[in-house]
């Protein structure tokens, strides 16, 4: 997969399509887009790793979850994500309700003058959230309050 995410205009806040084989790869490149809308992921020296375990009842409550996390991570530890593509997601059923386990490594560095910052999300929204299967891929579509 060549396209690993792309940023779409809104009138107030930010919203981007995140592309995937799967959902683990899909939820990886939402991250990336979300972070691309403060920093540039590229330039972030990936020296200090997170895991993050959550669990959610439907893939856009994982979506959401796992999104908030990382602006999480950056209020409180200054956590600059610069990759995140070691993501396991684990599918189980508990008295017949469908539950997701999402396990995630994820790597990059503490928040420095080294890095400039030129945005803030503050929140990950259902807002116009969409999650689809196509053929060969799945596409995430995420709106965030900045």
């Amino acid at each position: 997969m060549e396209r690993k995410y792309e940023i779409l205009e809104h009138m107030a806040d930010g919203k981007f399509r995140a592309y995937g084989s799967n959902l683990e790869e899909a939820l990886g490149n939402a991250a990336l887009a979300m972070v691309s809308l403060m920093w540039d992921w590229e330039k972030i020296r990936p020296v200090l790793r997170e895991t993050i375990q959550l669990e959610a009842s439907s893939p856009e409550q994982l979506t959401v979850k796992f999104l908030t996390e990382l602006i999480y991570l950056l209020e409180v530890k200054s956590f600059l994500l610069g990759r995140a593509d070691k993501i396991g997601i684990e599918e189980d059923d508990q008295n017949g309700k469908k539950i997701y386990r999402l396990k995630a490594e994820i790597a990059g560095d503490r928040l420095s003058p080294d890095y400039e910052i030129y945005g803030q999300v503050k929140a990950v929204t259902y807002n116009d959230m969409k999650i689809e299967k196509t053929d060969d891929s799945l596409v995430i579509q995420v709106v965030v309050d900045m």
